[in-house]
């Protein structure tokens, strides 16, 4: 009796191991798994209603207001701006599908926007903006010289929600100082602007009216 039930307590053991180990390898899965790459123009699109700046260059950033990965994006962008300050211009264009109420895009990413310096938040009604950059997830981020030149796209975080150095923003600041940069092109990391089934998470409801 007694060693059968030290089999049982080891085979729960074993079985309670194995379930976290699975549950610890879908979340690396899930934060490490890029969103779908659109490829941006290569020269700023000319049916944009956002007019580029003059004399320097034009950064932009694709957001799905209720994407919870963005925060981190737009945490990474307010370090780039206040390390290039007065290099560059950004605005950053919230996506709001056609059909949906005055103020839904209007969330907690909106206004951490808005407050960094040299930043301007813009609604994107119908995801116009987005599709004239061929951008497909939320944190597509796009450089453009001050000819409207592509320089860089791409995602500034390492992985979803994930705060911190990374590939992206380190190319993005080395091009602003006129640095070679390693990359011009990395992976984007948050929800869908084109597949309104892939949320962030289904618990916040992130589609919903």
């Amino acid at each position: 009796m007694k060693t059968r039930s030290q089999a049982i307590v080891i085979a729960s053991a074993a079985l309670w191991l194995l379930a976290i180990g699975f549950g610890l390898w879908m979340l690396w899965n899930y934060q490490n798994s890029a969103g779908a790459a659109g490829v941006p123009p290569s020269r700023w699109p000319v049916n944009s209603r956002v007019e580029p700046m003059t004399g320097q260059p034009t950064l932009v950033m694709m957001v799905h207001p209720h994407c919870p990965c963005s925060r981190a994006s737009i945490g990474e962008l307010a370090l780039m701006m206040a390390r290039c300050q007065g290099r560059v211009s950004a605005y950053v264009l919230f996506f709001k599908p056609e059909g949906f109420p005055d103020g839904w895009e209007r969330t907690d990413l909106w206004d951490s926007a808005a407050s960094i310096p040299g930043v301007k938040a813009i609604s994107d009604y119908g995801g116009i903006e987005a599709r004239d950059f061929n951008a497909m997830t939320s944190g597509a981020t796009m450089l453009y010289d001050a000819e409207g030149r592509l320089l860089f796209s791409g995602g500034i975080t390492g992985s979803r929600g994930h705060s911190g150095d990374n590939d992206g923003r380190s190319a993005i600041v080395s091009l602003l100082m006129n640095e070679e940069a390693g990359l011009r092109e990395t992976h984007v990391f948050g929800c869908s602007l084109v597949d309104q089934s892939h949320a962030c998470s289904d618990r916040e409801r992130p589609w919903s009216k």
